[in-house]
């Protein structure tokens, strides 16, 4: 009896453990051995034909602090990320209220905001890179009826490609941050609507004083994510480069994202220390991009 009393009290004891165990055990596997793995690599001369080639410390973390290419790259990166995420967060919350409102067809229009993200990554390239083509886009031939005299190319310099590439990431994402941003506008209560509408706030009034608020915890949610896929940035400007040396984010490198930078580097360069170091630090960046913009939102937060 005590054998099975002691037996039932390790079952309720270490149950839970071993309910959420496989999560942690896929985890490991997939996610905590690779980067241990890739901080390892870092530190070797590692080559994909050769091999390992021998342990070279932090050389190659010495090396890229003085790498051009990859600052450029960062800059780059930061850009677009800049250029994209606000517009797109500002317009997604917008969208969940507009989407949140007594409209007909709701459904139809809550299900067709997320139409862009379900399209196919290579067709949403190949599509705006006809948009922005210099010759026979049809943004230029649009800014050509407004006064442009000379169309603009592109994918030839850092600001306008940058300003192209945020638009093909906002069409993507937008519609997404948007339908997660109205779930949780949709357990806001409603009663202060109703007591706001009654002291006289006008809508926009209602906007900013009870929407907004109430949704701070979904915004740094949805803003941490935003900032995760921006600073990883890799298929929209590869794909709006097309061509032969697309990797390289044009022919001076001026919208060659980090994550283009390290694929350049572990199979054209075959340098793969060198990318696993680009990937531990494209790692550190992220986390504290993700932690500058919790600060920034939860500041706001204390100052309201």
């Amino acid at each position: 009896m005590k054998t099975r009393d002691r037996l039932s009290k390790a079952e309720v004891r270490f149950a839970p453990y071993a309910f959420v165990s496989p999560f942690f055990l896929v985890f490991a596997v997939f996610g905590l051995f690779p980067l241990v793995y890739t901080a390892w690599v870092s530190t070797h001369d590692w080559s994909l034909l050769a091999g390992d080639q021998g342990f070279v410390g932090l050389a190659n973390y010495r090396e890229l602090m003085q790498d051009q290419d990859f600052w450029r790259a960062l800059v780059n990166t930061v850009g677009i990320f800049v250029l994209a995420t606000i517009p797109q967060l500002t317009i997604a919350t917008v969208l969940a209220q507009v989407l949140n409102s007594r409209l007909r067809g709701r459904t139809f229009w809550r299900m067709g905001v997320l139409l862009p993200n379900v399209t196919s990554v290579a067709a949403v390239g190949i599509i705006f890179g006809l948009i922005f083509a210099r010759d026979y886009g049809i943004v230029n031939w649009a800014l050509g009826h407004v006064g442009l005299d000379h169309p603009i190319d592109w994918q030839g310099h850092r600001w306008s490609s940058w300003l192209a590439i945020s638009v093909m990431v906002d069409w993507r994402w937008t519609g997404y941050n948007a339908l997660i941003l109205l779930a949780s506008l949709q357990s806001v209560p409603k009663d202060l609507y109703e007591a706001a509408r009654i002291d006289g706030a006008s809508s926009w009034r209602q906007f900013w004083t009870i929407t907004v608020p109430m949704l701070r915890p979904t915004i740094i949610f949805v803003t941490i994510i935003a900032t995760i896929g921006g600073i990883q940035l890799f298929t929209e400007p590869l794909l709006f480069g097309s061509g032969v040396n697309a990797i390289a984010g044009g022919s001076t490198g001026q919208f060659q994202t980090v994550a283009m930078y390290l694929v350049q580097q572990a199979f054209t360069g075959q340098r793969f220390g060198y990318a696993s170091t680009i990937a531990w630090v494209l790692f550190v960046l992220i986390a504290i991009f993700a932690l500058i913009n919790v600060l920034l939102l939860r500041r706001i937060k204390s100052a309201s």
